[in-house]
């Protein structure tokens, strides 16, 4: 028998805990690394989802990019309705007295210029003077020809940047050139102008324009530091102001003897790089090719891709202008315009050459539906 608090006599069974073996306590404690295949494999497949990601990022930025530059299309053709409101008539693309040459070679300033006061730049609009060149005396010193002008620059304009000229900066580029029309642009003999909504001397009221607001380009865009060729033979004896050249080999065989404004370096092509001055090669475009056309022309061993102004319009007092300033963007293969009435579209390449040259030209007739 046995009391209370005594041990019994027969022995208690010990109880056993298994204790785990060194294998099993370092696989139920110890966290397992990454082998290298696995990690191999990890890089691999996050590679390939940046890959995938970085064009859409680009494409969202293209896109944003794309609807910036239409907005400041729109917004010149805004400025331009809103100086024919102010002055009752349409800015012309320069002035230049006929029978005459300009003293300066920058005579008169351009669209681009006469509309600072209605893009919101009043502040540079007064520092200058639109009667005298934009590259002398008072004008030059003001700085505002050197004055990058945001509605003025396509967001993906690559070469945003001011020209230098004789080792010091001189103007700054552009990307939206105003129609100037299909070919023809100015006899200097008489002030006639050609068919686009602007020439020199142009003070077109709203009622001039036979094929209506909606169907007459007022911008196109254009590239800037674009290579080209001026100042050569008349050749309105082949190509008269109702007959442009049907292909770019025909206005490259119109270059011979010309001034070559190109070169390897960006700064050496210099179309559309002076938005102040009024002549078409730097603030406008013709119709002659549809957009994003190549004009090649192979000088030195290397290829370019040209605009031609026969005659800088003031540079003569009788050989006339005629031009292939082609519009150009850096959107692939559309280029942002906006008509007279402010509506924006974005044009392509493919547009059948006749529907482009109707809607540069501000006589009525053309049939075209728009693109």
């Amino acid at each position: 028998m046995s009391f209370l608090g005594e041990a019994d006599d027969e022995p208690v069974a010990d109880t056993w805990i298994d204790e785990p073996s060194d294998d099993q306590s370092r696989d139920t404690h110890t966290p397992r690394g990454f082998t290298l295949v696995e990690l191999l494999v990890v890089i691999a497949i996050i590679g390939t989802l940046v890959g995938l990601l970085l064009p859409a990022v680009q494409g969202a930025r293209e896109a944003a990019r794309r609807t910036s530059c239409m907005i400041n299309a729109r917004q010149l053709a805004l400025a331009v309705n809103v100086y024919e409101s102010a002055k009752r008539h349409y800015p012309p693309s320069m002035l230049h007295e006929p029978g005459t040459t300009f003293a300066n070679n920058n005579g008169s300033w351009g669209i681009h210029g006469r509309i600072l006061s209605y893009i919101e730049e009043g502040t540079a609009a007064v520092r200058v003077n639109l009667e005298e060149a934009f590259d002398k005396g008072t004008n030059a010193a003001s700085g505002v020809p050197t004055t990058p002008i945001p509605v003025f620059l396509c967001p993906s304009e690559p070469n945003a940047k001011v020209r230098i000229k004789n080792g010091a900066p001189f103007t700054f580029p552009h990307n939206y050139g105003f129609n100037c029309g299909t070919w023809f642009v100015y006899d200097p003999a008489n002030g006639a102008g050609g068919n686009g909504l602007f020439y020199p001397n142009s003070r077109l009221k709203a009622g001039r324009i036979a094929d209506g607001a909606t169907k007459t380009l007022c911008v196109a865009e254009v590239k800037a530091f674009t290579p080209y060729i001026r100042n050569t033979a008349d050749p309105g004896g082949s190509y008269p102001p109702n007959a442009p050249p049907e292909t770019p080999a025909e206005v490259v065989g119109l270059t011979g003897g010309g001034q070559q404004k190109l070169g390897p370096e960006t700064n050496s092509c210099t179309g559309h790089t002076e938005w102040p001055d009024g002549r078409v090669h730097h603030t406008g475009f013709t119709a002659v090719f549809t957009p994003n056309t190549e004009v090649l022309q192979s000088i030195g061993g290397v290829e370019y891709d040209i605009d031609y102004n026969s005659m800088q319009e003031g540079k003569s007092a009788s050989v006339r202008t005629f031009a292939a300033i082609t519009a150009r963007s850096h959107h692939g293969s559309v280029v942002n315009v906006s008509m007279l009435d402010t509506s924006t579209h974005a044009i392509d390449s493919s547009i059948d050459l006749l529907v482009w040259r109707a809607m540069s030209s501000r006589n009525g007739g053309e049939s075209f539906r728009m693109p």
